[in-house]
């Protein structure tokens, strides 16, 4: 299991403030750290692929997890490496594909401009609405108290966002709620996305835990979620109509507007059982 994350270097910097008070007169100085944010350009066989508004943080992760929820890998084994490099205005992410499945992406490439608010940048038709196949494990049950267990414990382990108050996280707890990764991010697609990168690397088995989400849950969301295999979606907001839509056609137990006390289940509630 990876890692939970804590702030990386480079991941905030310092801004200059004037704090006025709307009952008291004049102002006062002072600092606060900001998340940082910049392009990166991820590159496959030296040919640009899409540029993403991101954390400078667990990048090599984000290669992976956005490698798979794109469609342009199956599994982890299709991915030789993957390399940051300095590039004008921002960092190159070069992402190292197996012979066979390079050529099939060349086949295919598409140009998308990335942005931390939008997840189907770049297409231009609706048949091309990203829909992953179903790979929901139907095993999996979860009961209750791991949600509370998981929701629990998310809060202190946000470390960049204790810091910022800006970016959205995404975690991966085991089947009885305790924490194994977090990822943080300025856009909640790419949180996510380090999130299933990082556990593709470590082999982690996509029946063995579930995924909670800090983030309103879109069905790009939800899309992620069922390209990696993922049974269970937890998220703090609520979801949207395509959503919920989409975790349906994928079997996905899908739990939202997730509190300490209650969650409220909008599809697969055979999987959320008492243990």
């Amino acid at each position: 299991m990876p890692p939970s994350s804590g702030a990386a270097a480079g991941t905030s910097v310092p801004a200059a403030t004037r704090v006025i008070a709307y009952a008291e007169p004049g102002d006062r100085a002072g600092t606060r750290p900001l998340a940082v944010e910049m392009p990166v350009n991820l590159v496959y066989g030296s040919v640009p692929y899409a540029v993403m508004m991101t954390t400078p943080a667990d990048l090599v992760d984000f290669a992976y997890g956005f490698s798979l929820t794109e469609g342009l890998v199956e599994d982890a084994g299709e991915i030789r490496g993957a390399a940051i490099e300095p590039g004008e205005g921002g960092l190159r992410l070069l992402v190292d594909l197996a012979p066979g499945r390079l050529r099939e992406h060349l086949a295919r490439k598409r140009a998308l401009s990335g942005r931390t608010g939008c997840g189907v940048c770049g297409i231009d038709d609706l048949k091309d609405i990203p829909r992953a196949e179903p790979r929901a494990a139907a095993g999996v049950r979860v009961a209750p108290a791991a949600l509370a267990r998981a929701l629990d414990a998310l809060g202190d382990l946000q470390v960049l966002n204790q810091e910022t108050r800006a970016v959205h996280a995404a975690a991966w707890a085991g089947l009885d709620g305790a924490i194994g990764a977090v990822r943080e991010d300025v856009g909640r697609h790419n949180a996510l996305d380090k999130l299933i990168g990082a556990l593709m690397r470590a082999g982690t088995p996509p029946d063995q835990g579930f995924l909670v989400i800090t983030s309103r849950c879109s069905f790009e969301m939800v899309e992620k979620a069922a390209r990696y295999g993922a049974a269970v979606l937890v998220a703090i907001s609520a979801p949207t109509s395509l959503a919920v839509e989409r975790a349906r056609l994928h079997g996905l137990t899908l739990a939202a507007i997730a509190r300490h006390d209650t969650v409220t289940v909008f599809t697969g509630r055979d999987r959320l059982a008492p243990a």
